[in-house]
């Protein structure tokens, strides 16, 4: 897990080893001073010697000047590595997602991804500064301060291994009972981010329900989560704070007392005034290391339960890749389904297709109805690979769908989804979704054929003008419409459309299903819908039941033979069932 991390250090890999080489010179500098401090009392003060005292004071600030500038390009070498290390994550993160299949997707929430691209990787990012500054300055500071004490008077010095004991013993409680909290806590974020989201997404239906109370509460519950988890572990990590005083202040009693007592007692032989000094400014080192050392605890305790989220999504590979020698060219637009059955969890779940078997000749308008729930969807996934077959085959073109790239595939299957999504930007920014070297004039002629440029053309700037996020300014007809446009500009061989027209008038869905016969004749149109009224001038209409073929073939031979299709016609001319209608 932490090789999979570390591993998207790259070029910063140069500024994460000068920082604690850096750190290193800094401890070596503040542990040098002490000894200064001491020879200044023994040799100049007690001895009157100015020029001692002149030179040891040079040289002591000569020492603050190269830690100064060691802790400040250590802190420089500490950005710039753990803020580039932190860019290349959500990089590789972003770009891993990109790959993930439907499945891959679908085990993920969309505020999961959202706090770990951001929350997460911000804490892993704090951990990686902290442990490359801290993590070398504080063990080394306190090894040095610890040998340069003992080197001074093993007696007095023994003192602070009872105080290390002590504090690492009860640091070690801390950090064991805070760090369970914060493992927590970040798994809260997510609920505090599926709130946020669906709020703002949805904020229309809150405000025509008048829920915005109930969305309060939701989100004040979420905040309150959040706040009694870090108050649990905030409540364990502030002992730190009494427990170090504790022992930092009896350690230099016991210093003092026993240092004391030794000058007395000897005159100075076996420890000197400067000596004394030293120890009580090592004894500060000693246990204020200790203390950083508790808060790198803390911060890799904090970052723990986010590397374990980010590695997840860093590891997840998708399920659908290319074959070794994957087929670039799509020969023509036929289909084949052979024995086909398909599920949603792979090998565990019910399947939702179940023994399918089609041939669709290349060019055909293939109709698709059905009821809610059996399968239209997830039957038209499977041609162009957005979910793989449980058992079976798909063929697209004469080859099976997993001997192509997915790139040729689905550049020459073009799908216009149930949800239909458009983005932040122009008019024909988004129809060049579908192909970014579209000239203007084809964007015109796709947008004609899907009459949208009924409306278009009717706007202040036309093709130029700007779509909000998520479509929010054009209505559901109009994105339909632009939508089946975007799906166009690719010229593909197969043409899919998840029942996208239904937030269209019945007389516009004749002209683009019009505009379809007479414009893309050698085009496979396979179109999804719920009005019969749709579809029935398709070439061959399949008809779904509950993950089943009920029955294929034209409007007039399905009114002779399939039940189904012929009780829902009749309830719908008489204007007034679909097919979720009992029968």
């Amino acid at each position: 897990m932490l090789k999979t991390l570390l591993s998207h250090v790259k070029e910063y890999k140069l500024a994460s080893i000068l920082t604690p080489i850096c750190m290193i010179f800094e401890v070596i500098f503040e542990i040098v001073i002490p000894i200064c401090m001491a020879s200044i009392v023994d040799d100049g003060i007690d001895k009157g010697d100015m020029r001692h005292i002149w030179l040891m004071g040079g040289l002591m600030i000569i020492l603050a000047l190269g830690g100064l500038l060691s802790g400040i390009l250590g802190g420089m070498f500490a950005s710039k590595a753990a803020t580039g290390f932190s860019k290349n994550l959500r990089k590789a993160m972003f770009d891993n997602i990109q790959t993930y299949s439907f499945a891959n997707i679908d085990k993920f929430s969309t505020a999961s991804l959202i706090t770990r691209l951001t929350t997460d990787v911000t804490n892993i990012q704090n951990g990686y500064q902290m442990i490359l500054r801290m993590c070398f300055r504080a063990p080394f500071s306190m090894l040095f301060a610890m040998v340069a004490a003992f080197i001074i008077s093993p007696r007095v010095a023994s003192i602070y291994l009872v105080a290390v004991i002590v504090l690492a013993f009860f640091l070690f409680l801390i950090m064991r009972r805070a760090s369970k909290y914060f493992r927590q806590v970040f798994r809260k974020y997510d609920d505090l981010n599926a709130a946020v989201q669906e709020n703002v997404s949805a904020i229309r239906v809150v405000k025509a329900y008048v829920r915005e109370d109930y969305e309060n509460d939701r989100f004040r519950k979420a905040c309150e989560n959040i706040y009694r988890m870090f108050v649990k572990a905030e409540n364990n990590v502030i002992l730190n704070g009494p427990v170090m005083q504790l022992t930092v202040y009896s350690c230099i009693l016991g210093i003092s007392w026993v240092g004391a007592k030794m000058i007395v007692s000897s005159g100075g032989t076996l420890l000197t005034t400067g000596d004394l000094m030293s120890l009580l400014t090592y004894c500060m080192n000693i246990l204020m290391s200790l203390m950083m050392i508790s808060f790198i605890f803390v911060m890799v305790s904090m970052s723990s339960a986010s590397i374990e989220r980010v590695a997840e999504v860093l590891t997840e590979k998708s399920d659908i890749t290319d074959p070794e020698d994957p087929v670039t060219e799509v020969a023509d637009g036929s289909i084949d389904f052979q024995n086909v059955d398909f599920s949603y969890q792979s090998g565990n779940g019910e399947p939702v297709i179940k023994d399918v078997t089609l041939h669709i000749k290349s060019g055909e308008t293939i109709g698709i109805v059905g009821g809610t729930g059996s399968a239209k969807t997830s039957l038209v996934n499977l041609i162009s690979r957005l979910y793989d077959v449980s058992s079976g085959s798909v063929s697209v073109g004469g080859k099976n769908v997993k001997e192509y790239s997915l790139e040729a595939l689905r550049d020459q299957v073009s799908v216009v989804l149930q949800k239909n999504v458009l983005f932040s930007g122009t008019v024909i920014d988004n129809l060049r979704w579908g192909n970014p070297e579209a000239s203007e004039e084809e964007c015109r002629q796709a947008c004609r054929m899907a009459c949208a440029d009924e409306f278009i053309e009717k706007m202040e700037d036309g093709y130029n003008t700007r779509i909000e996020q998520g479509g929010t300014n054009v209505s559901g007809g109009q994105k339909q419409r632009l939508c089946i446009a975007r799906a166009l500009m690719k010229k593909p061989k197969v043409l899919i459309l998840d029942d996208s027209t239904s937030a269209v008038d019945t007389a516009t869905d004749a002209k683009i299903r019009k505009a379809f016969r007479e414009e893309l004749p050698g085009m496979t149109k396979l179109i999804i819908a719920q009005r019969i009224s749709s579809v029935m001038d398709a070439d061959r209409i399949i008809v779904m039941e509950e993950g089943r073929v009920d029955g294929f073939g034209t409007h007039e031979e399905l009114m002779k033979s399939n039940e189904i299709y012929r009780e829902v016609y009749e309830s719908q001319t008489g204007g007034n069932a679909d097919f979720d209608e009992p029968r």
